[in-house]
């Protein structure tokens, strides 16, 4: 089974991308959606124990973050993959002044996420890696390189 971690800060493309890419395959765990860690928790043990595949759609700026649901996914034997967004701030926060009100991050928080983002890195325990870009409108997603 997989399960996949998504890193970005708000703006960068991540929900666009679940859409795209894994709405019919993965269910979402989204603190955007389920609104309290609580909640969280207790879906995405469920999708443990069901060997459901699944995404997490969250920042998942620091490695701390991210640690919880590697570590979790790596005992119930899923395999881990890694999609870092490019997280250009100026875009970031274009693309969210231009989502729906209700949908919108006031831009501190799109800064404060960016000063803190950590980029992922092997030793995490990622199975696979990735680098995700948006071009022209569309996503385009190339393997990690250790750099950005």
């Amino acid at each position: 089974m997989e399960a996949v971690v998504f890193i970005g800060i708000q703006g960068s493309g991540k929900s666009s991308f679940f859409k795209e890419r894994f709405f019919t395959t993965h269910l979402r765990i989204s603190l955007d959606l389920l609104k309290t860690r609580n909640r969280e928790k207790r879906l995405l043990e469920v999708c443990l124990e069901t060997d459901q595949r699944f995404v997490i759609d969250n920042t998942n700026s620091v490695r701390a973050e991210r640690a919880k649901y590697i570590e979790a996914a790596k005992a119930a034997r899923f395999q881990v993959v890694g999609y870092y967004f490019q997280s250009e701030i100026e875009s970031c926060l274009r693309r969210n002044a231009g989502r729906p009100e209700a949908e919108r991050v006031p831009d501190v928080a799109i800064y404060s996420t960016a000063k803190k983002l950590e980029l992922p890195n092997w030793k995490e325990g990622f199975d696979k890696l990735y680098y995700v870009r948006l071009e022209d409108g569309r996503f385009v997603v190339e393997e990690w390189r250790d750099e950005v």
